[in-house]
């Protein structure tokens, strides 16, 4: 069953590639419509992406970037976690508010950088604050959401057992909360990702931003292609590998699978 699958995926993305060369090659080539310098081909980027490699350009920049974000995102997931709780525990500071942190949530995290050249300049730290910042919202608000929408029947059921305050929260609440917990993880790790490509674009020296940035400076669309694809494919194997992974744990824990 895997292996026909893979066979369809590898089928697929095949035909994807022949074709997009195709338009390449017509457009470019037989018809002249765009420029070679307007348009990415398949075989560019891949030699592109064989030059990065080569000179180590990818390689540093993916660990500086990967670095980054793991940094930003924990940030943002001990502060989210905080905020979370303190919004579904105490009902006045859920209720006063919400709607600021929902409408943060919606905000752009480029909408961010002006705030954090101002406050800490073109350095890490500035980098740092849009990814947390861009994604500490998204965890609070679905931490929020998944305490709130435990089972009033389960919270019945722990106190009635003797549990109460930390045990409560430990035994009862934390567990019927976990599948929005990691919800919010997963969404706020997005964020993360988004804000820091926002951050290195902007402010970065070293960093899958910053190439990008420079392949557009160079008028290379086929770096720029190339760093595309990477950002795609890095999101892709991390929601899979890790995101997955512990979504299918939670729901085998459950019970679900």
């Amino acid at each position: 069953m895997q292996k026909t699958k893979l066979f369809k995926n590898v089928l697929v993305y095949s035909a994807l590639i022949i074709l997009w060369q195709l338009i390449y090659v017509i457009n470019v080539d037989v018809l002249s419509i765009w420029k070679p310098y307007n348009f990415p081909s398949p075989i560019e980027v891949i030699k592109s992406f064989y030059s990065l490699v080569i000179d180590n350009t990818m390689v540093t920049a993916f660990a500086v970037s990967m670095k980054r974000l793991l940094i930003g995102y924990s940030i943002s997931l001990v502060i989210g976690t905080i905020i979370g709780f303190l919004l579904a525990h105490f009902k006045i500071i859920g209720e006063s508010l919400n709607g600021i942190i929902l409408g943060f949530q919606t905000l752009p995290s480029i909408c961010w950088i002006p705030f954090s050249i101002l406050w800490f300049g073109l350095d890490e730290s500035s980098i740092l604050f849009v990814i947390a910042v861009g994604s500490v919202f998204a965890i609070a608000m679905a931490i929020e959401a998944g305490i709130k929408s435990v089972n009033p029947l389960y919270l019945k059921a722990g106190k009635n057992m003797g549990a109460d305050g930390i045990k409560l929260y430990r035994n009862v609440i934390i567990p019927a909360a976990l599948p929005s917990i990691i919800q919010g993880m997963k969404q706020g790790w997005s964020f993360s990702w988004r804000g820091l490509m926002a951050g290195e674009m902007i402010s970065a020296s070293k960093g899958l931003g910053q190439v990008l940035m420079a392949g557009r400076e160079l008028a290379d669309v086929n770096q720029v292609t190339v760093i595309m694809l990477i950002i795609v494919i890095i999101g892709l194997c991390i929601d899979k590998l890790i995101f997955g992974r512990i979504e299918e744990k939670v729901r085998y824990i459950w019970g679900l699978k």
